[in-house]
């Protein structure tokens, strides 16, 4: 019997160090097959220890437990606006009287709490986990960016420590209840997306929504990144187009800096079968919203951009709540 192709077998079947062609830790190869030569994880597979659920699964559905929408934030590349697409999210969602959280775990470019006006804050521990920082009585979060001495410190960590305390931003944050879960993540398919998928896996996630910008260069990364959520079982809740044309605030005249020259991330939803939230244009407003911790419906509650957001807010509702 031929052991299964190493691209058949699910992501969370691997372990993050396995071998190249790994059979996965629920085969009756796993340790066996002659893929796992020199793995160093051949033995706990050999001897069943590793197909045993990781009991943190199990405690990051307790802890979120009173959580009611769980909404990762993707992105195929770095520089499309995804961390400024998660804070404005949070922003909207408390703005509506919603119970609101953002977890950063973007762990090498922390930039959630300048975007959320939270510099200098301290997490705080207690009996019952670490305390989130409160923008307000309506949205909580967290980042490791609280944690560092200085807000320019490098955090130059390998991929077992990064998930270890992605692990414990999930199991040890007292969040309470609430209506919706936003979770910022890094740029790409890597070992912090699959631990954090590994983790929600029985915490009823309610999916991902991925963000773009209109160009080939950008698309091309977020049809890997849907791929990768299909690989994963993960939801694609809906794709924003980001940076979608600049609107001269003084005649109007709309221009696409970044050209859509393959029908933009409409076209592209079309054709892979997932829903499309809309455009959000570009806009200076964003930049200085961002800098400054502010949510872009109050910096400007009737320009295009903070329309646009409360529109993608409002599919976001649609689709977890259909």
């Amino acid at each position: 019997v031929e052991s299964p192709a190493s691209d058949e077998v699910p992501l969370h079947e691997k372990p993050e160090d396995a071998n190249e062609g790994c059979v996965g830790v629920s085969s009756d190869d796993a340790g066996k097959a002659a893929s796992c030569a020199g793995c160093p994880n051949q033995k706990l597979c050999a001897s069943g220890e590793a197909k045993k659920p990781d009991p943190a699964v199990a405690d990051v559905k307790d802890r979120l437990k009173d959580v009611k929408r769980k909404i990762l934030v993707l992105s195929g590349k770095g520089g499309v606006g995804k961390s400024t697409v998660s804070a404005q999210l949070s922003f909207g969602f408390a703005a509506r009287s919603m119970d609101a959280g953002l977890l950063d775990v973007d762990i090498c470019g922390p930039s959630v709490p300048r975007m959320l006006g939270l510099l200098g804050q301290d997490v705080h521990q207690s009996r019952e986990g670490w305390s989130p920082v409160y923008v307000d009585d309506k949205l909580a979060v967290m980042s490791i960016g609280f944690m560092l001495p200085n807000e320019d410190d490098a955090i130059i960590w390998r991929g077992p420590r990064k998930n270890g305390l992605i692990k414990q931003f999930l199991t040890d944050v007292n969040w309470g209840s609430l209506e919706a879960l936003v979770v910022d993540t890094p740029p790409g398919t890597s070992d912090e997306h699959l631990s954090i998928v590994t983790y929600l896996q029985d915490s009823d996630i309610d999916g991902a929504v991925i963000v773009t910008t209109p160009q080939e260069v950008s698309l091309m990364d977020v049809r890997k990144e849907i791929n990768f959520c299909k690989k994963v079982n993960l939801k694609v809740i809906g794709v924003i187009e980001n940076m979608s044309g600049f609107i001269c605030p003084s005649c109007g005249h709309e221009e696409s800096i970044f050209a859509p020259s393959t029908g933009g991330a409409e076209a592209m939803c079309k054709k892979m079968d997932v829903p499309f939230l809309g455009r959000i244009p570009l806009d200076g407003k964003v930049a200085r919203a961002g800098d400054s911790g502010m949510p872009l419906a109050q910096l400007d509650p009737n320009s295009k951009v903070a329309q646009a957001i409360d529109t993608v807010i409002s599919k976001i509702l649609q689709q977890t709540d259909s």
